[in-house]
């Protein structure tokens, strides 16, 4: 970096040319994953440049997502986010998986039951009808970050209720079992604090940050196939959404662990 005037230029401040430089160190992997950067005075004298510069270049690759601060250790360099776009009908688990995440399914349970009143009404179905529950935890990369329960209404119940639902996902044993095509989903999202039977499975403390995801994903012909709710580790994730003139793209990010 020029070390003269700080490496800035007449039309844009000193620490948004710092914070690209940096920026582009970390995408072409100068800085890898995981890595910690420099002491602030020793990386600020390599470079050329103020401590109060320096420090406003990392807030801004800190509001990227870029690296993580931790006070009292350092600058680390983030994993690459995996982001779950809400748009689209492929699952979390698939959307993790095309980024190259590794995701683990662990089963908790598999059993037809009575459905409760209020997913029965959310499928359409009569009071005292009977569904599968699925209660799964997702882990990625190694980490519990997901616990969902889905109902599955009869007639499908019964035709899924043997997959092995920890290597086969549940659009799928749908689609081959029971002939059924996903068309549609409704999701809703609102922050809650975690329970404590929840918190114990994502390895967490009880009353954390969480996100509850209600989704109904229906059919070709409009019934309602799915009733999940998944609460998901609030702790790592954000919601982002990019908005374009035309359109917006909604998106979950999985944000660095540490």
């Amino acid at each position: 970096m020029d070390k003269s005037g700080d490496g800035g230029s007449p039309q844009r401040p000193k620490y948004r040319v710092l914070q690209d430089e940096l920026s582009d160190r970390i995408r072409r992997g100068v800085y890898r994953p995981g890595q910690a950067l420099p002491p602030q005075r020793q990386l600020a004298a390599s470079l050329g440049v103020t401590l109060m510069t320096l420090r406003q270049a990392l807030r801004g690759l800190s509001d990227q997502g870029l690296v993580v601060q931790e006070p009292g250790r350092g600058t680390f360099v983030s994993p690459p986010l995996a982001a779950y776009r809400l748009e689209s009908l492929r699952s979390l688990a698939d959307e993790l998986r095309a980024q190259g995440r590794e995701v683990v399914t662990r089963v908790l349970s598999a059993q037809v039951r009575r459905l409760p009143a209020g997913v029965a009404a959310e499928l359409g179905t009569d009071a005292g009808a009977r569904g599968l529950r699925l209660e799964r935890v997702r882990l990625v990369d190694g980490d519990p970050a997901v616990h969902q329960v889905s109902w599955v209404p009869e007639p499908y119940a019964t035709k899924i209720r043997d997959a092995d639902f920890a290597a086969t996902p549940l659009y799928h044993a749908l689609a081959t079992r029971c002939e059924v095509a996903i068309a549609a989903a409704t999701e809703s999202i609102r922050p809650v604090v975690l329970p404590a039977r929840v918190a114990e499975l994502l390895r967490l403390p009880a009353g954390g940050a969480a996100f509850a995801s209600e989704r109904i994903t229906r059919g070709v012909d409009g019934a309602a196939l799915v009733h999940d709710q998944a609460t998901i580790d609030g702790s790592r994730m954000l919601i982002r959404a990019d908005r374009l003139a035309h359109s917006m793209s909604l998106q979950w990010s999985l944000a660095a662990s540490g």
